[in-house]
């Protein structure tokens, strides 16, 4: 049974409403009958079956933020969009709240194909996605999976596979450190379950640290500021649940993402701290790969992590639509 959504009406996005997209709220079930919510934007005028892209990202951030802000944009730019909030989060259905998947993140992407695919104003053989920081790595593991999907963009992508695994820039990466992090994740577990809730991880550090390390003063700038805070953001509150992306830690995502064979665009910050991400991902999606001549790598100079989550003079929009433009056919 479709759960029942409370969805906000009011324009309550971090970046202002245009004028040259049609704008309303939808919902659709993925396949754990979790019920999605989104933002649906139309170019103003438009008419016939329109090549569409579902937006997702960055994580545990919600669609009022970057993913809305891409979603808009790729509307004004002739294409029909929906940015969705994920499963457990945001204005989206899913109990207990503030839980991550691979499986089932992968599938909100897959539930969003799903509900454009049948669109009356929508062409089901022009359907790309694109995903933000944590999103990109899982909208390249859609990718791999979901032969509907004909191009994709991961933008300041994460592996949160890899992330959750090994640590930031690897420097947790050997079994011991692993073990640690599962015996205490194992630990929260038990007292989860004593209490009856779970524990919030915390959101981005507020106020910062004065030893913060650059990339978490880059979260913080955006997040935690009224350039990108919001409500119902994890990251801008209270974050995930402790517990909340246990299952990344030995689920690799990006294993066989050198058998999609359909078009990818990774775009990434060549300062950010997160690069190594987008440099790995590519350099293994062409490994063996007999699909390779629609496969880019787009490095932005001296752009950070958080520039092409808002920064409108750094993300590639020009770039994005021409690549959707070309491959959506």
């Amino acid at each position: 049974m479709k759960e029942t959504l409370h969805l906000v009406q009011e324009w309550d996005k971090t970046f202002p409403k245009s004028d040259k997209a049609e704008h309303c709220k939808v919902t659709f079930c993925n396949r754990y009958g979790i019920t999605l919510a989104a933002d649906m934007y139309t170019p103003k005028g438009a008419q016939g079956k329109l090549p569409a892209i579902a937006v997702c990202g960055p994580f545990g951030a919600v669609k009022e933020q970057a993913s809305g802000l891409y979603a808009q944009t790729m509307a004004e730019r002739g294409f029909l969009t929906i940015a969705f909030d994920p499963s457990f989060t945001g204005e989206s259905g899913g109990e207990p709240r503030y839980m991550a998947s691979p499986d089932i993140n992968t599938e909100d992407f897959q539930a969003a194909v799903d509900f454009l695919s049948v669109q009356e104003n929508v062409d089901p053989e022009k359907i790309g996605i694109i995903g933000i920081c944590g999103w990109g790595g899982l909208a390249l593991n859609a990718a791999a999976l979901d032969t509907r999907i004909k191009a994709t963009v991961a933008s300041t992508m994460y592996d949160m596979t890899r992330v959750n695994a090994n640590g930031y820039f690897d420097a947790e990466n050997s079994e011991e450190a692993r073990y640690r992090k599962k015996v205490a994740l194992n630990a929260q577990r038990i007292e989860d379950f004593r209490r009856g809730s779970y524990a919030a991880g915390g959101g981005v550090a507020d106020p910062l640290p004065d030893d913060a390390p650059f990339f978490v003063k880059d979260y913080h700038d955006y997040y935690k500021t009224k350039r990108g805070y919001h409500p119902r953001s994890l990251n801008s509150n209270n974050g995930w649940n402790v517990i909340g992306c246990m299952s990344f830690m030995n689920q690799p995502i990006l294993k066989y993402s050198n058998e999609i064979r359909s078009a990818v665009l990774i775009i990434h910050g060549e300062k950010a701290h997160s690069c190594y991400f987008s440099k790995d991902a590519y350099a293994n999606m062409m490994d063996g790969n007999p699909c390779k001549d629609n496969k880019e790598l787009m490095l932005i100079p001296g752009a950070v992590h958080t520039d092409l989550y808002d920064d409108l003079s750094v993300i590639p929009f020009d770039k994005i639509a021409d690549f959707f433009r070309r491959n959506l056919k």
